[in-house]
């Protein structure tokens, strides 16, 4: 019998299909604000930094798009885009970063992380960013459509190489700009 004609296996597929029917995208809401802490804190646990740079960025008013995923009436996801500054002698560029993204453990490999960047790049779409960058596994990423940035003449204060990736937003971007990226100052700050 193969593995995909076992009965648990339609029950599994059965119950993925359920979770992904019940999860809801939204912006972050007040309310959210102790729960979007939880969630950053227990997907990096033992890390607090995530859990820190959100509120950083957030009280400083750098959070451009900060969604929440609902599954069934609690949060169990949250994504975060905030403006990136370009070094650049080709002119103004309205480039976002995309960190972080955290996902509740008992929630994860559910798409609810997905779901979330796919509507974070979609607002950010929707209010004209450029592009968006991010620091990441060039596998996982590279699924949404992210591309290495070095390929693209930019560069990262982190000196990352293949993880640091770019999407284009607006057609052709990418061929006008090049330079060094950087981060906000609150996530060197988030890691003290």
């Amino acid at each position: 019998m193969s593995a995909e004609a076992h009965p648990w296996h339609a029950s599994l597929k059965k119950q993925s299909r359920n979770v992904k029917s019940k999860i809801t995208i939204r912006r972050e809401m007040p309310e959210d604000i102790p729960l979007i802490r939880r969630v950053h804190e227990q997907a990096f646990h033992p890390s607090p930094n995530e859990a820190r740079l959100v509120e950083l960025l957030r009280d400083s008013n750098k959070a451009v798009v900060s969604l929440v995923a609902r599954v069934e009436d609690r949060v169990a996801g949250h994504v975060l885009f905030s403006p990136i500054l370009l070094e650049t002698d080709q002119g103004a560029c309205f480039g976002v970063g995309l960190a972080p993204v955290g996902v509740l453990p008992g929630c994860q490999n559910q798409g609810i992380g997905t779901r979330l960047i796919e509507h974070g790049l979609q607002a950010c779409r929707h209010i004209g960013c450029d592009l968006v960058v991010v620091l990441g596994n060039p596998k996982y990423y590279s699924r949404f459509g992210f591309v290495c940035a070095g390929e693209y003449g930019l560069e990262n204060e982190y000196n990352a190489e293949e993880e640091f990736m770019v999407m284009e937003l607006r057609a052709g971007i990418l061929r006008r700009i090049a330079g060094l990226v950087k981060y906000q100052p609150e996530f060197k700050e988030a890691e003290c």
